[in-house]
């Protein structure tokens, strides 16, 4: 079992756990070795056990170790620990681009396309070293505190695609391209389409195609065109419209044939908005009757397409604007057979499921709701008959909050819209899917209520500080009517869990809304972390971090522990204890050495009386605030010689970093200075020297 304190490959102590997903879980490390904190991902168990995908796993990622871009979060490491295989990357502070997305609801012109330059220029780097990323979407691009855009998981999709997930399941289906979801042959051109996904939501807020299922998605990316941005809102060029919509072609050919040229033109788009410079490859075919294709181009085709193709020299006919090559005619025909067909195999099973043609069976309640990981360690809900299949219950004339009640208890998401009705406000008036209908497991089901006479829509206010939810609601014209403490599993202590009215209620300006704080767990356990081998201060510090207190009982002499090193602790390592529990430990003296005799020391000469203060200062470097506009409260809390205190606390904005703090210690030995933004640690941590002086 990962906990904190572990030591991997004698090299990384785990911190702290950062994420989790289907595939992977994901810690903040502290390299010992070149003393830097990392990121480390390491893969689950059952697929540790599948010799296969860990040697391409390996392989992938170690190809990647060779990338370094100021685009893409670098890989440092690659290795296994008895069991344990993982990949060390750099770490990065920041939020995900889709965080960044739903926290501005949609992004300006210029910052879509700033951001979509470097996502490009990423790609660009991976590309020219013929990696092909294969899962590019918000969520997998890193924001980071000082504003770089950076691209992670390079590679690692390829890993997952080839061994443990077809290619149409892998990834988020809403970023997929139409290849992909095809289950076809994928390359950089699939990256340039997820991109243009990506910049489609930049812009406007959304994701071109939505579904009530991942199949309904897939085939809209194959099938349908979205709609074009520029007419969505008029802030948004044409050109840049045109860009994304080239990006987004169903055919890869039509679609620009390389990061360098989306660039380019992404970068014309801020100096000429209204130009007419980007061209479609329909527009521009090459009237050469011919083309020549090397031997070495051949064997470039045969190892990326894995495919046999023919050791001669091709003609390729010279094609009409709207002509489709015939193999590649024969072969959609034969694949619209074949969707087909599987289509009709699929309704007959579920109708002769629901009808009870096929019995019983022994194996009824044998339903495979394994969910598919992705490259990014996240799980999607599968698709297909093979899926857990809920009954949409009828929640028509039910409040907004018995409605969500009602889908949450079936495993069903839910999306809200609101409607303009003589119902009284927060009535649900309609559905989508109807009532009764039988859907996959975590299908969204539209729920349309009425707004009644209002305008103001309660937000998602989870997982903020009661401070900033305060500060939105009263943005909005609303009042706090108050704050009550509920437990929850799933947020932490002290950060908003929810809101009465729910989230998404239409209520008038001025209504009151009482904030529900988490008081974390009912059951409030921490297990205790292995303390022995660390210094009194690390031990501290892990054991604060679980919410123990640690006591020094006395000091033994060691051979095998140096000074200042704990040596037991009353309390074994994984133990389930409460939160609060004080954990005894003792501290070595280091080996015991023979009394060496030796003169007595000279009787000092007596000085006057004169005090001592011990003064010491850190820079903070590393702005612990996201964005310009935020402020909130800081807090600096100094460690030296066993004992604790807050040396600094105030408000402080985005622009007072980096700024330097003057300290006062106990005493002349090295301390750590841990900040604290708006009472919760940011995992910033800083050493201190203390010189002594005169007051």
């Amino acid at each position: 079992m990962i906990s904190p304190g572990m030591m991997i490959s004698e090299r990384y102590e785990i911190i702290d756990k950062v994420g989790s997903g289907g595939m992977a879980d994901v810690y903040k490390a502290k390299c010992h070795r070149l003393n830097r904190y990392v990121a480390i991902k390491i893969l689950k168990q059952e697929y540790s056990n599948d010799a296969k995908f860990v040697t391409k796993f390996r392989g992938e990622a170690q190809s990647v170790a060779g990338l370094s871009h100021p685009n893409i979060v670098n890989v440092y490491d690659v290795g296994d620990d008895n069991g344990l295989y993982y990949i060390v990357m750099e770490l990065v502070e920041g939020i995900t681009l889709k965080k960044f997305i739903e926290k501005k609801g949609k992004l300006d012109v210029k910052e879509a396309v700033g951001i979509g330059i470097q996502i490009a220029q990423g790609m660009e780097a991976a590309h020219d070293n013929h990696i092909i990323h294969r899962d590019i979407k918000p969520q997998n691009i890193i924001i980071s505190k000082e504003g770089k855009v950076k691209v992670t998981d390079f590679g690692i999709a390829k890993a997952a695609t080839s061994n443990t997930i077809t290619s149409n399941a892998m990834g988020s289906v809403h970023y997929i391209s139409p290849e992909q979801a095809r289950g076809g042959y994928s390359d950089e051109k699939s990256d340039i389409y997820s991109l243009g996904v990506t910049m489609y939501e930049m812009l406007s807020g959304k994701v071109p195609f939505e579904g009530e299922s991942t199949v309904t998605v897939a085939l809209a990316h194959i099938q349908e065109d979205a709609p074009l941005l520029d007419t969505m809102g008029q802030d948004i060029p044409r050109s840049l419209s045109k860009i994304v919509q080239k990006c987004m072609q169903k055919k890869p050919d039509m679609r620009y044939m390389s990061a360098a040229a989306l660039i380019s033109d992404l970068k014309r788009a801020l100096a000429e908005p209204d130009g007419s410079y980007v061209i479609y490859m329909a527009d521009n075919v090459d009237s050469s009757p011919t083309i020549m294709i090397s031997d070495a181009e051949l064997g470039d085709i045969k190892k990326e397409a894995g495919r046999v193709v023919p050791e001669t020299v091709r003609e390729e006919e010279k094609l009409d604007e709207d002509a489709i090559d015939p193999k590649l005619e024969r072969i959609l025909k034969v694949c619209s057979v074949a969707v087909a067909i599987i289509i009709i195999v699929v309704i007959l099973l579920i109708v002769g499921k629901v009808s009870g043609w096929w019995g019983e069976g022994k194996n009824k309640d044998k339903v495979d709701t394994t969910p598919v990981p992705t490259a990014t360690g996240e799980a999607l809900p599968t698709s297909g008959v093979s899926a857990s299949m809920a009954d949409v219950p009828d929640i028509t004339g039910h409040s907004l909050e018995e409605a969500e009640k009602m889908l949450d208890d079936v495993n069903l998401k839910w999306k809200l819209e609101p409607v303009e009705s003589d119902e009284d406000a927060n009535k649900v008036i309609d559905q989508k899917p109807k009532a009764g209908d039988q859907v996959e497991e975590y299908t969204i089901i539209t729920i349309y209520y009425s707004q009644g006479k209002t305008n103001i829509t309660i937000p998602n206010l989870v997982n903020y500080t009661v401070e900033s939810a305060m500060t939105e609601l009263e943005s909005l014209g609303l009042a706090v009517s108050g704050k009550t403490e509920v437990y929850s599993d799933s947020v932490e202590a002290g950060k908003v869990c929810g809101t009465d009215p729910v989230v998404g209620s239409a209520v008038g300006k001025g209504s009151a809304v009482n904030i529900l704080v988490s008081k974390g767990p009912e059951n409030k356990m921490a297990k205790v972390p292995n303390i022995v081998g660390k210094t009194e201060q690390v031990a501290l510090e892990r054991l604060a971090e679980r919410g123990l207190k640690g006591k020094k009982v006395n000091y033994i002499y060691s051979d095998k522990y140096e000074n200042g090193v704990v040596v037991n602790q009353s309390v074994a390592r994984d133990t389930e204890v409460e939160v609060g529990t004080v954990i005894d430990y003792a501290v070595s003296l280091g080996p015991k050495e023979d009394p060496v005799e030796t003169e007595a020391p000279p009787t000092p000469e007596p000085t006057e009386d004169v005090s001592y203060v011990y003064i010491g200062s850190v820079t903070i470097s590393g702005n612990p605030f996201d964005f310009p506009e935020d402020s909130g409260k800081i807090t600096l809390v100094l460690m030296q010689d066993g004992d604790k205190k807050t040396v600094w606390d105030g408000v402080l904005g985005y622009d007072d970093f980096p700024k330097k703090f003057e300290i006062e210690g106990w005493s002349e030995n090295n301390g750590t200075v841990t900040l604290y933004r708006d009472d919760e640690a940011t995992g910033n941590s800083y050493n201190v020297e203390f010189k002594r002086t005169r007051e």
